[in-house]
């Protein structure tokens, strides 16, 4: 079940933020592994703000999460986290399009991300979900900000990418 993410959820997030980061060490990207997962403080701004939403289990618990900023006039995905236990069931792909259709009752015409490029579970699994590439030339200040921001982290000792989807899915 899909629901709006609460305040009792936050520690749960960042547990599954942890535990879903474990995959990045199989490629070599431990710095990303060992990254920490946004603060309490910096969780509940987005509860507080209705742009955080879990895929619950039967026991109402968290096992996945999706976190929405607006970047550029668009929903911009901040971040999306399945707990490896419940990996490989579709619970990022409803994930995504429950931010997708938020976007869309908020008027906005993008869905958009930063990501690695070459990370299976990434931009190519993105692609899949009907991604698409989009270049620096394309991206607004707000976007173009965020990933000198990245940059600046040392994120893109390997490859990133920003991409995109229509918030109305094609007919």
């Amino acid at each position: 079940m899909i629901r709006l993410a609460r305040n009792d959820d936050l520690f749960q997030l960042q547990d599954i933020e942890k535990a879903a980061g474990e995959a990045f060490r199989a490629l070599g990207m431990d710095s990303v592994a060992d990254d920490e997962p946004l603060t309490i403080d910096q969780l509940r701004t987005y509860v507080a703000g209705a742009r955080s939403w879990v895929h619950a289990d039967g026991l109402d618990f968290a096992v996945a999460y999706i976190l929405v900023d607006i970047v550029d006039g668009n929903a911009h995905v901040e971040q999306v986290s399945v707990h490896p236990e419940q990996a490989h069931q579709g619970l990022g792909s409803e994930l995504l399009d429950a931010a997708r259709i938020w976007a869309r009752g908020h008027g906005m015409q993008r869905q958009t991300l930063s990501t690695f490029r070459d990370v299976p579970w990434n931009a190519p699994y993105y692609r899949r979900l009907g991604f698409e590439d989009f270049d620096a030339g394309s991206w607004g200040p707000e976007l173009r900000r965020l990933m000198e921001h990245e940059a600046e982290l040392g994120l893109t000792r390997w490859p990133r990418v920003a991409m995109q989807r229509p918030a109305v899915p094609p007919g």
